[in-house]
């Protein structure tokens, strides 16, 4: 028995059959799906939305190296119209006279307090070109989430508001575009805030030419009259989104019109403001 065992033991072992070759059609099937199955992969990865690096390790829809080059917080910033100072050791230092633009001191506009992402440059200028005009819906909703973390980090009472409202656009325009960029944006700050969004409080009156097309002289003009009231309840303090400020007077208009409707504090939150 031994010796059969030993017999056994010392015959060659036989190898497996190899795997009969899939079809043709088969194999560019499993092919297509591993395919697919990467590109998945790589579409539900975090990406920052400014320089597209895939960034697996965090959550936030900008990257830490965007967020310090093009939305700085630090910058110094007029903090009623967020006008860009010069002067930042003044501004780090908390005097609260150079934090006010001379425009500011001047002549002060009808709401308290602006608070902007950055400036009205590349990469911002070409986000809000994509939202505004290439309805990526997917930015307002970055924009918002930014502007919400930035006013509750700010460490003052701009994230302490009743509501959120956006600048109304006219139905006209607003068919032309299709929505109202400010609001998407307004959408997602007040989800972020937990705070009532105002939809309807604002209504715009009259259909002018685009602000953007004025002289700074005529702007002001432009958008007189051009918004009243329509459901807005009562609210003490009340936060306006804008996507671009420029000369504040479309801002302006509202807070007038809104303190004129009883509301104590009204501050902006924009996307980008022209330097």
């Amino acid at each position: 028995m031994l010796a059969a065992m030993c017999a056994t033991a010392a015959r060659p072992r036989s190898k497996p059959a190899p795997a009969a070759p899939l079809p043709p059609a088969a194999s560019a099937l499993l092919r297509t799906l591993y395919l697919a199955a990467q590109a998945l992969e790589r579409w539900a990865a975090p990406h920052c939305v400014v320089c597209g690096v895939c960034r697996p390790e965090i959550a936030e829809p900008v990257c830490g190296g965007c967020l310090g080059d093009f939305f700085d917080a630090s910058a110094p910033r007029c903090t009623v119209c967020a006008a860009r100072l010069l002067d930042r050791p003044a501004f780090a230092q908390g005097n609260q006279r150079n934090r006010h633009c001379g425009r500011c001191l001047a002549a002060p506009p009808a709401f308290d307090a602006t608070l902007a992402l950055g400036d009205y440059a590349p990469p911002l200028d070409g986000m809000v070109t994509a939202l505004k005009f290439g309805a990526r819906l997917d930015l307002a909703r970055v924009f918002g989430r930014l502007l919400a973390a930035r006013a509750m980090a700010a460490g003052t009472d701009l994230g302490r508001v009743d509501a959120v409202l956006a600048v109304p656009l006219h139905p006209v325009r607003l068919k032309e575009r299709g929505f109202n960029q400010s609001q998407q944006i307004a959408c997602a700050l007040a989800r972020h805030w937990r705070v009532p969004l105002a939809r309807r409080a604002l209504v715009r009156t009259r259909h002018r030419p685009a602000q953007q097309s004025l002289p700074l002289a005529q702007r002001r003009r432009n958008v007189r009259g051009s918004f009243a009231p329509d459901h807005l309840p009562a609210l003490r303090s009340v936060a306006v989104v804008d996507d671009v400020m420029t000369s504040g007077a479309t801002l302006d208009e509202v807070a007038r019109v809104l303190k004129g409707a009883a509301v104590a504090r009204v501050v902006n939150l924009v996307v980008a403001r022209t330097p």
